[in-house]
């Protein structure tokens, strides 16, 4: 394909410049402004959105997602089984056909950790997690989630975007779609890994699926000290030579957009190149955590060497927030390969969760304590969630772990308009299957949306002659823990 050489029109006069801006770039740049505070059109035969891109009042404006993928034990964390101290040793019976993952059925086994009651409302959370157990009069505890998959893949695949199969946008991409972003030199979405290693997946938790591929999520290196690669100059390219070569880049790039308009990547690139010349001032600040006072720093953790990581993503998710970032995920275990650095407890489930709920309790702490002494989390909506959960029994017979459950586990959320001190849902004695107040993923899906300002069977994309969204044809929006 040969591409003719571009033309740069004469501007002698404020008119001119004008004129110029009406087309190209500018009216890109243009687009993707009125199109991030919700007044565009979509393209390429796609419906049309909703004007505003709410449907109703939100209660929340951003939303950060703290997602510890590997199966955290409900039983082990807060949801307090007395009976299941009883029954330790004994085999589970009465349930109906039971189908764990690894085929390993083993004993009953208690807790592995005390349980005590905090804060006002005299809430039962675990010794393993003590500083989120400080904030438990905040939170909406529920502990009836149900995920479809025990598999790790498919699993993170629906708590991320609401399919357990690969391709579909992530909750992140959807509300860069539906509602934009409150800042034009930083993403609409922005993923924070675990500085240790990516999760089961990858990018595929946080991708955008068939939507236009400017609403992808942006993944910061969190394992470096530069976590957005090469937004520096070179030193021993000028700044004319810069310019020049950004100028050519865009030229080529406008072209190729013009020529190919059903492309939503080429826009997306042009959209990328002009919010990265942006990030070149707003990222350096952003990250900057060492303007933060030390004492903000210890609330994170980040002056102890073991929660130091991911107590800058937390410290980082939250100046995010304040800076307009609309959706911020924070991934708090990576590959799911090793037992080490994730939640997948199969062969000593008090070594694996005393590793790992150490770095999730105080930053996390910190982070809500943060946000609530600086006004923030009135409207903004936190959520915590693993994939699924874990057994109440032992995998194996005289197992030390526990195998993967998806049919009843513990999530919380906080801020944005949900109940302060709450319980939703009830599980059995043994913590193996909801008693009351199921709740789906989908149906998750559908109540965070709605505290956005999204209903969210109006949030679509027309793809493969189909009106897709988030909650696919499922899910409802659960009124009761809302404030």
């Amino acid at each position: 394909m040969q591409i003719s050489p571009v033309q740069t029109p004469s501007i002698s006069s404020r008119r001119d410049w004008l004129a110029h801006s009406a087309s190209g770039l500018g009216a890109m740049a243009m687009a993707a402004l009125l199109t991030g505070d919700g007044f565009g059109e979509e393209t390429s035969g796609q419906k049309k959105r909703s004007v505003t891109g709410l449907h109703h009042p939100p209660r929340a404006k951003r939303c950060i997602h703290i997602f510890s993928p590997g199966g955290v034990s409900q039983v082990d964390t807060f949801d307090y089984k007395p009976e299941l101290e009883k029954l330790d040793n004994q085999p589970l019976v009465g349930k109906g056909k039971i189908e764990p993952f690894f085929g390993q059925i083993g004993k009953l086994r208690k807790s592995f950790y005390s349980f005590k009651q905090y804060g006002e409302t005299g809430t039962w959370v675990s010794s393993l997690l003590p500083n989120i157990a400080e904030c438990v009069d905040d939170l909406t505890i529920v502990r009836s989630l149900v995920a479809k998959s025990s598999s790790h893949t498919p699993a993170c695949f629906q708590m991320n975007t609401g399919f357990t199969l690969n391709g579909y946008p992530s909750l992140g991409a959807w509300l860069s779609y539906g509602l934009g972003t409150d800042s034009q030199s930083l993403p609409a979405f922005v993923v924070l890994p675990d500085p240790r290693g990516i999760v089961n997946g990858g990018a595929s938790n946080w991708g955008n699926g068939f939507l236009p591929a400017l609403h992808q999520g942006v993944a910061f290196d969190t394992a470096k000290t530069e976590p957005v690669a090469n937004l520096q100059t070179p030193k021993d390219v000028s700044p004319e030579a810069r310019t020049a070569a950004l100028k050519a880049l865009e030229q080529m790039n406008r072209r190729m957009a013009e020529e190919y308009p059903l492309d939503s990547a080429l826009t997306a690139r042009l959209r990328s190149y002009e919010l990265a010349a942006q990030m070149q001032v707003s990222i350096p600040e952003t990250v900057g955590i060492e303007q933060e006072t030390r004492e903000t720093q210890a609330l994170y953790g980040i002056d102890q060497p073991l929660t130091a990581g991911f107590g800058r993503n937390c410290l980082l998710a939250r100046r995010l927030i304040e800076r307009g970032v609309r959706f911020v995920q924070l991934y708090n275990g990576g590959a799911l390969g090793s037992p080490r650095i994730n939640w997948d407890a199969h062969e000593d489930l008090k070594q694996n969760h005393d590793t790992q709920g150490v770095l999730l309790d105080k930053p996390v702490a910190g982070l809500l304590k943060d946000l609530k002494r600086r006004g923030l989390l009135d409207d903004t909506l936190v959520f915590w969630t693993s994939e699924f959960g874990r057994t109440p029994f032992t995998q194996g017979e005289n197992g030390k772990g526990r195998d993967h459950h998806n049919l009843c586990f513990t999530g919380w959320l906080c801020g944005g308009g949900v109940k302060r001190g709450f319980s939703y849902g009830e599980s059995d004695e043994v913590g193996y299957q909801p008693t009351s107040d199921p709740m789906t993923v989908y149906d998750l899906h559908a109540t965070v949306l709605h505290l956005l300002g999204i209903d969210h069977t109006r949030l679509t994309w027309y793809h493969n002659g189909i009106d897709r969204r988030l909650t696919d044809v499922h899910g409802r929006v659960v009124f009761d823990l809302l404030a």
